[in-house]
């Protein structure tokens, strides 16, 4: 019978630990929101800070927010573009908007990953914006998506899928975001017009790759977390572990993992 007792009260038992975790929830929502208001608050005998951040939810606010700053740019535009080569559109509808800016002598620097040295419709962009004035570097490590205007305002991603992002005003944040993108560009390579053909200008980026996709490896990452990371495809990965595991006479994945990992230690 008490077993029995037991079994009834499950249901009216979850039903409670349910409603617990959503009024646990709200708790923590509204403690998150009260601690945000109080670090906005001036503190005694200083003025209100100059910028603030807001959060933009969905594509459509999130491209008009950014379309509306870039338009409004009157020096500099920096940008991170990761996750590899962009669509033929979408490049075309970049090269106008880069074109406009270069014109009216804003400049404009880009960084992508390595994998977009590979995209021959990524190398024909940055051919013509280049003839106009930008610059344009690649990075072979993973990096999040970030756009500075005139070191006044920047956005950056407020979730993994970037359908909410945050745009920042605070001059402080602002300076802070445009030091790592300059440090990102010091130790980013320009991107060759000779030779023509990206495979053969695979040489000079396929080691970088390969080192990031060992302390990767060595990290612990799934294929897929790597593959995102380094912009490409799980199958070009595959292709450049292989390789990776003639290099260190290695027959498996555990056993290139256990000469990795001796070799770093």
């Amino acid at each position: 019978m008490r077993d029995h007792a037991a079994v009834s009260d499950l249901p009216m038992l979850a039903t409670t630990l349910v409603e617990l975790s959503h009024k646990m929830h709200a708790h923590a929502v509204r403690a998150a929101e009260a601690a945000v208001a109080i670090r906005t608050q001036p503190a005694p005998g200083r003025s209100a800070p100059a910028g603030h951040c807001t959060y933009l939810e969905g594509l459509a606010e999130i491209n008009l927010a950014i379309k509306q700053a870039v338009a409004a740019a009157e020096r500099e535009i920096l940008t991170a573009q990761p996750d590899g080569p962009r669509s033929k559109q979408v490049l075309a509808t970049a090269l106008e908007t880069v074109r406009a800016q270069l014109r009216a002598g804003v400049a404009n620097r880009t960084l992508y990953q390595h994998s977009a040295r590979f995209d021959e419709a990524t190398k024909d962009y940055v051919r013509q914006v280049a003839e106009y004035g930008a610059e344009v570097r690649t990075l072979p490590e993973f990096f999040e998506r970030l756009i500075i205007v005139d070191r006044a305002v920047a956005f950056i991603p407020g979730r993994g899928d970037r359908t909410l992002a945050l745009r920042v005003t605070e001059p402080t944040v602002v300076r802070y975001l445009a030091d790592l993108f300059e440090r990102a560009w010091d130790r980013a390579e320009s991107i060759p017009f000779v030779p023509a053909r990206s495979v053969d200008a695979a040489p000079e980026v396929i080691p970088s790759v390969h080192e990031s996709i060992k302390k990767l490896m060595i990290a612990g990452h799934a294929d897929r977390a790597i593959a995102r990371r380094l912009g490409i495809s799980e199958r070009s990965l595959q292709n450049h572990v292989g390789r990776i595991k003639a290099q260190y006479g290695a027959e498996n994945r555990l056993q290139l993992g256990y000469l990795m990992g001796r070799e770093a230690g």
